[in-house]
């Protein structure tokens, strides 16, 4: 991994402290507004709030229950990103300049889709949950262009953003189904196993455009490819038991998720060897 020491030469300033405590802060806030609102100390669980539009059996994209278990590596994830962007000697990083923002952004809009969810908005879901996608869709941009400015500090960054990114891309295609069938028009005239391939077939390609950016940072693509991975293979197997059965989507869901996880690790290798 190159780093760079820019970080070092770089002087402080009232903007960096205030953005390392805001993001701590924040991050704090948002992680606990998140697992509140989520019924992780009681009260509703977001498959049960909006009629159950978002439950593992809502629609055929729906991931089967114990996907979500990601979110608790994506928090701790976060929880760590906050830490280590606090920490003084990192004022200056210009990577962590350049995503703590966006970052914590992210955070928010993850606390206020629970809260959206729980009001019983499924059309706002989908707003906020696309507008979190292009929140870290920059930061994914942003990582890629920028230089690694040291091991501990852009691992724990890279891994997170792109567990985050991956899962979030799953998330929202199947949160675009909920609502499509919670309007009443999931089908969209192809019938819903049709519908469903399609819609994976784009979650594969989506899988490759990442990879294919982001083919010179695997610290950000790989995890990125296997929280894709993850989730889709998630829909399959909710695909194969439980109420919602389907071997089609099911066979597709399984293809999308083995691309989510080659595809990174391909380009990655590519772009070592032209290098």
């Amino acid at each position: 991994m190159q780093t760079t020491s820019t970080a070092a030469a770089a002087p402080v300033t009232s903007q960096d402290r205030v953005r390392q405590v805001t993001v701590l802060v924040g991050a704090a806030v948002a992680i606990a507004g998140a697992a509140v609102g989520s019924g992780a100390f009681g009260g509703q669980p977001v498959a049960e709030a909006a009629g159950g539009a978002l439950s593992a059996t809502a629609t055929p994209l729906a991931p089967d229950s114990p996907a979500f278990s990601i979110w608790s590596v994506i928090y701790t994830g976060l929880a760590l990103f906050a830490v280590v962007q606090a920490l003084p000697r990192r004022a200056t990083d210009p990577r962590l300049r350049a995503v703590s923002w966006w970052v914590l952004a992210s955070m928010l809009l993850n606390a206020l889709w629970i809260a959206v969810v729980q009001a019983g908005s499924v059309l706002g879901s989908v707003v906020v949950i696309l507008t979190l996608l292009a929140v870290l869709a920059t930061i994914l941009v942003r990582l890629v262009r920028l230089p690694h400015t040291g091991a501990a500090t852009s691992w724990v960054t890279d891994v997170t953003a792109g567990l985050y990114l991956g899962w979030v891309s799953v998330a929202s295609l199947a949160n675009i189904a909920a609502f499509l069938a919670d309007a009443g028009v999931g089908e969209l005239g192809l019938g819903a196993t049709a519908w469903s391939v399609v819609v994976l077939a784009a979650a594969a390609a989506l899988a490759v455009a990442y990879a294919v950016f982001g083919r010179t940072r695997p610290s950000v693509v790989v995890p990125a490819g296997l929280a894709m991975a993850w989730g889709l293979a998630w829909i399959g197997l909710g695909r194969t038991n439980g109420s919602v059965l389907d071997g089609t989507v099911a066979t597709a869901a399984f293809v999308a998720s083995a691309v989510a996880l080659l595809a990174p690790v391909v380009t990655a290798l590519a772009a070592r060897r032209r290098g």
